[in-house]
Protein backbone atom coordinates (compact mmCIF):
# COMPACT_ATOMS: atom_id res chain seq x y z
CA UNK A 1 0.00 0.00 0.00
CA UNK A 2 1.51 3.42 -0.78
CA UNK A 3 1.02 6.48 0.71
CA UNK A 4 0.78 9.62 -1.39
CA UNK A 5 2.46 12.84 -0.78
CA UNK A 6 0.19 15.14 1.28
CA UNK A 7 -0.68 17.63 -1.22
CA UNK A 8 -2.25 15.18 -3.33
CA UNK A 9 -4.66 13.76 -0.60
CA UNK A 10 -6.23 17.30 0.86
CA UNK A 11 -9.56 15.91 -0.24
CA UNK A 12 -9.42 12.89 1.78
CA UNK A 13 -11.22 12.77 5.04
CA UNK A 14 -9.45 10.38 5.95
CA UNK A 15 -5.70 8.75 5.27
CA UNK A 16 -4.11 5.14 5.33
CA UNK A 17 -0.52 5.85 6.54
CA UNK A 18 1.81 2.71 6.21
CA UNK A 19 4.25 2.70 8.47
CA UNK A 20 7.17 0.94 9.07
CA UNK A 21 5.88 -0.65 11.83
CA UNK A 22 2.46 0.07 11.87
CA UNK A 23 -0.99 1.27 9.61
CA UNK A 24 -2.63 4.30 10.87
CA UNK A 25 -5.77 5.94 9.93
CA UNK A 26 -6.15 9.34 10.49
CA UNK A 27 -8.90 11.90 9.63
CA UNK A 28 -7.98 15.47 8.43
CA UNK A 29 -10.26 18.43 8.19
CA UNK A 30 -9.15 21.46 5.62
CA UNK A 31 -11.69 24.04 7.67
CA UNK A 32 -9.92 27.29 7.09
CA UNK A 33 -9.56 27.78 10.82
CA UNK A 34 -6.23 25.94 11.41
CA UNK A 35 -3.24 24.48 9.40
CA UNK A 36 -2.50 22.30 11.44
CA UNK A 37 -6.04 19.75 11.24
CA UNK A 38 -4.92 18.42 7.68
CA UNK A 39 -1.64 16.31 7.08
CA UNK A 40 1.40 17.87 5.04
CA UNK A 41 4.04 16.84 3.82
CA UNK A 42 6.70 17.87 6.15
CA UNK A 43 5.49 15.52 8.36
CA UNK A 44 5.80 12.81 6.19
CA UNK A 45 9.27 13.25 5.22
CA UNK A 46 10.35 13.94 9.03
CA UNK A 47 8.24 11.06 10.58
CA UNK A 48 10.02 8.61 7.71
CA UNK A 49 13.31 10.58 8.93
CA UNK A 50 13.22 10.22 12.33
CA UNK A 51 12.81 6.79 12.01
CA UNK A 52 15.88 5.81 10.60
CA UNK A 53 17.96 7.57 13.54
CA UNK A 54 20.16 5.13 15.18
CA UNK A 55 19.62 5.81 18.14
CA UNK A 56 17.65 4.63 21.54
CA UNK A 57 14.17 5.75 22.46
CA UNK A 58 13.64 7.98 24.76
CA UNK A 59 11.28 10.61 25.73
CA UNK A 60 10.34 13.31 22.67
CA UNK A 61 8.75 16.50 22.65
CA UNK A 62 6.94 17.48 19.21
CA UNK A 63 5.50 21.05 18.29
CA UNK A 64 2.69 21.25 16.21
CA UNK A 65 1.84 17.93 16.08
CA UNK A 66 -1.38 18.60 13.50
CA UNK A 67 -2.67 15.14 12.86
CA UNK A 68 -0.72 13.04 14.90
CA UNK A 69 1.92 11.21 12.62
CA UNK A 70 4.46 11.93 13.55
CA UNK A 71 3.68 11.19 17.48
CA UNK A 72 2.50 7.64 16.33
CA UNK A 73 5.47 6.65 14.50
CA UNK A 74 7.90 7.30 16.96
CA UNK A 75 5.51 5.73 19.70
CA UNK A 76 5.73 2.70 17.44
CA UNK A 77 9.28 2.86 17.38
CA UNK A 78 9.08 2.88 21.35
CA UNK A 79 9.56 6.49 22.19
CA UNK A 80 7.70 8.48 24.87
CA UNK A 81 6.07 11.31 23.09
CA UNK A 82 4.68 14.37 24.28
CA UNK A 83 2.82 15.75 21.76
CA UNK A 84 1.41 19.18 21.82
CA UNK A 85 -0.38 21.89 19.70
CA UNK A 86 -3.54 24.56 20.35
CA UNK A 87 -6.30 23.57 21.74
CA UNK A 88 -8.88 23.32 17.81
CA UNK A 89 -6.65 21.05 16.60
CA UNK A 90 -5.99 18.90 19.44
CA UNK A 91 -9.99 18.39 19.96
CA UNK A 92 -10.78 17.78 16.11
CA UNK A 93 -8.00 16.05 14.96
CA UNK A 94 -4.91 15.24 17.17
CA UNK A 95 -6.61 13.63 20.34
CA UNK A 96 -9.12 11.43 17.95
CA UNK A 97 -6.25 10.59 16.12
CA UNK A 98 -4.02 9.22 18.56
CA UNK A 99 -6.83 7.26 20.47
CA UNK A 100 -8.31 5.20 17.55
CA UNK A 101 -5.07 4.65 16.95
CA UNK A 102 -3.80 2.86 20.14
CA UNK A 103 -4.81 -0.31 19.28
CA UNK A 104 -2.66 -0.03 16.16
CA UNK A 105 0.18 0.26 17.84
CA UNK A 106 2.76 -2.58 18.23
CA UNK A 107 4.01 -4.82 21.14
CA UNK A 108 6.55 -3.08 23.01
CA UNK A 109 5.25 0.47 21.95
CA UNK A 110 6.12 3.76 23.61
CA UNK A 111 3.31 5.91 24.81
CA UNK A 112 1.39 9.58 23.57
CA UNK A 113 0.47 12.52 25.93
CA UNK A 114 -1.31 14.92 24.45
CA UNK A 115 -0.80 18.15 25.35
CA UNK A 116 -2.13 22.09 24.68
CA UNK A 117 1.49 24.09 24.08
CA UNK A 118 0.39 28.13 23.17
CA UNK A 119 4.01 29.30 22.19
CA UNK A 120 3.21 32.49 22.07
CA UNK A 121 2.60 32.33 26.02
CA UNK A 122 6.25 33.06 27.70
CA UNK A 123 8.48 30.39 28.80
CA UNK A 124 8.61 31.20 32.29
CA UNK A 125 4.94 31.29 32.04
CA UNK A 126 4.45 27.95 31.84
CA UNK A 127 3.26 24.93 34.06
CA UNK A 128 3.71 21.49 33.89
CA UNK A 129 1.76 20.06 36.63
CA UNK A 130 -1.77 19.61 34.58
CA UNK A 131 -2.69 16.92 32.08
CA UNK A 132 -3.73 18.94 29.48
CA UNK A 133 -1.37 22.12 28.66
CA UNK A 134 1.57 23.01 29.30
CA UNK A 135 1.02 26.82 28.23
CA UNK A 136 -2.44 28.19 27.77
CA UNK A 137 -4.50 31.15 28.25
CA UNK A 138 -7.17 29.45 29.89
CA UNK A 139 -4.67 27.16 32.12
CA UNK A 140 -5.33 25.43 35.36
CA UNK A 141 -3.09 23.48 37.28
CA UNK A 142 -3.72 19.76 39.23
CA UNK A 143 -2.15 16.76 40.84
CA UNK A 144 -1.51 14.82 37.48
CA UNK A 145 1.48 15.84 35.99
CA UNK A 146 2.39 16.38 32.34
CA UNK A 147 5.65 14.47 31.06
CA UNK A 148 8.10 16.71 31.47
CA UNK A 149 12.27 18.01 30.54
CA UNK A 150 14.50 16.16 30.18
CA UNK A 151 13.63 15.62 26.27
CA UNK A 152 15.95 13.79 24.53
CA UNK A 153 14.78 14.69 21.22
CA UNK A 154 12.63 17.44 20.17
CA UNK A 155 10.95 17.85 16.85
CA UNK A 156 8.27 20.37 14.94
CA UNK A 157 7.15 20.37 11.31
CA UNK A 158 5.39 22.73 8.81
CA UNK A 159 5.49 25.20 11.14
CA UNK A 160 7.50 27.91 9.55
CA UNK A 161 4.90 29.36 7.60
CA UNK A 162 4.42 32.93 8.83
CA UNK A 163 6.19 35.76 10.18
CA UNK A 164 4.17 36.28 13.02
CA UNK A 165 5.24 32.68 14.71
CA UNK A 166 8.98 32.40 13.67
CA UNK A 167 9.85 34.19 17.30
CA UNK A 168 7.68 32.20 19.54
CA UNK A 169 8.36 29.47 17.76
CA UNK A 170 12.09 29.64 18.42
CA UNK A 171 12.01 30.70 21.49
CA UNK A 172 9.70 27.65 22.92
CA UNK A 173 12.66 25.40 21.22
CA UNK A 174 15.08 27.24 23.31
CA UNK A 175 12.71 27.22 26.53
CA UNK A 176 12.84 23.47 26.10
CA UNK A 177 16.32 23.05 25.30
CA UNK A 178 17.38 24.91 28.12
CA UNK A 179 15.09 23.11 30.68
CA UNK A 180 16.38 19.67 29.26
CA UNK A 181 20.24 20.61 29.63
CA UNK A 182 18.81 22.09 33.10
CA UNK A 183 16.79 18.69 34.34
CA UNK A 184 19.96 16.64 32.86
CA UNK A 185 23.00 18.55 33.29
CA UNK A 186 25.27 15.27 32.29
CA UNK A 187 23.58 14.21 28.75
CA UNK A 188 24.02 15.44 26.09
CA UNK A 189 21.97 18.40 25.18
CA UNK A 190 18.63 17.34 22.98
CA UNK A 191 19.10 18.03 19.42
CA UNK A 192 15.84 19.20 17.77
CA UNK A 193 14.50 18.51 14.06
CA UNK A 194 13.38 20.69 12.31
CA UNK A 195 10.92 20.14 8.62
CA UNK A 196 10.07 23.29 6.50
CA UNK A 197 8.67 23.00 3.34
CA UNK A 198 10.59 25.60 0.99
CA UNK A 199 7.35 27.52 -0.02
CA UNK A 200 8.94 31.46 0.95
CA UNK A 201 12.20 31.40 0.67
CA UNK A 202 12.96 34.51 2.50
CA UNK A 203 10.73 33.57 5.61
CA UNK A 204 12.55 29.93 5.70
CA UNK A 205 16.00 32.03 5.81
CA UNK A 206 14.88 34.51 8.29
CA UNK A 207 14.01 31.53 10.40
CA UNK A 208 16.83 29.74 10.40
CA UNK A 209 19.12 32.98 10.63
CA UNK A 210 17.28 33.76 13.89
CA UNK A 211 17.52 30.37 15.20
CA UNK A 212 21.59 30.69 14.96
CA UNK A 213 21.92 34.65 15.65
CA UNK A 214 19.35 35.31 18.24
CA UNK A 215 19.03 31.89 19.86
CA UNK A 216 22.24 30.77 19.46
CA UNK A 217 21.26 27.11 17.57
CA UNK A 218 23.67 25.56 15.86
CA UNK A 219 22.71 24.25 12.81
CA UNK A 220 23.11 21.34 10.35
CA UNK A 221 21.01 20.67 7.15
CA UNK A 222 20.19 17.19 6.79
CA UNK A 223 21.83 16.27 3.01
CA UNK A 224 18.93 15.63 0.82
CA UNK A 225 20.01 12.48 -0.08
CA UNK A 226 19.51 11.06 3.60
CA UNK A 227 16.04 12.48 3.05
CA UNK A 228 15.74 10.43 0.08
CA UNK A 229 17.14 7.35 1.15
CA UNK A 230 14.42 7.89 4.58
CA UNK A 231 11.60 8.23 2.12
CA UNK A 232 12.40 5.34 0.19
CA UNK A 233 13.06 3.03 3.60
CA UNK A 234 9.49 3.74 4.10
CA UNK A 235 7.95 2.26 0.59
CA UNK A 236 6.96 5.53 0.01
CA UNK A 237 9.00 5.66 -3.35
CA UNK A 238 7.81 8.95 -4.53
CA UNK A 239 9.59 10.80 -7.69
CA UNK A 240 11.94 14.22 -6.38
CA UNK A 241 9.64 16.51 -7.96
CA UNK A 242 7.01 15.48 -5.20
CA UNK A 243 9.28 16.58 -2.02
CA UNK A 244 12.23 18.55 -3.47
CA UNK A 245 11.04 21.47 -1.07
CA UNK A 246 11.57 19.55 1.66
CA UNK A 247 14.68 20.87 4.15
CA UNK A 248 15.31 18.97 7.56
CA UNK A 249 17.47 21.19 10.17
CA UNK A 250 19.34 19.65 12.85
CA UNK A 251 19.26 22.41 15.94
CA UNK A 252 21.28 21.77 18.61
CA UNK A 253 21.98 24.04 21.74
CA UNK A 254 25.50 24.08 23.30
CA UNK A 255 25.82 24.34 26.67
CA UNK A 256 26.53 27.74 28.03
Amino acid sequence: MSFSPAHHTKHLPVLVCPTPRATFHLTQSDDGISNGTALWLGAQCLSAYLATLNRPPGSLVELGSGIGLTALVMASLGWRVLATDIPHVISSVLSPNILTNLHRLPPASGSIQVSELDWTIPPDAWIWNSPSAIASASLTTSHTNTQQPPFDLICTADTVYTPALIQPLLRSLHALCTLSIAAAPSARPPPVYLCLERRDPVLADRCLADAHDTWGFHLERIPPRKIAKAIQKAAMNWPKEDWEGIEIWKLTLPRG
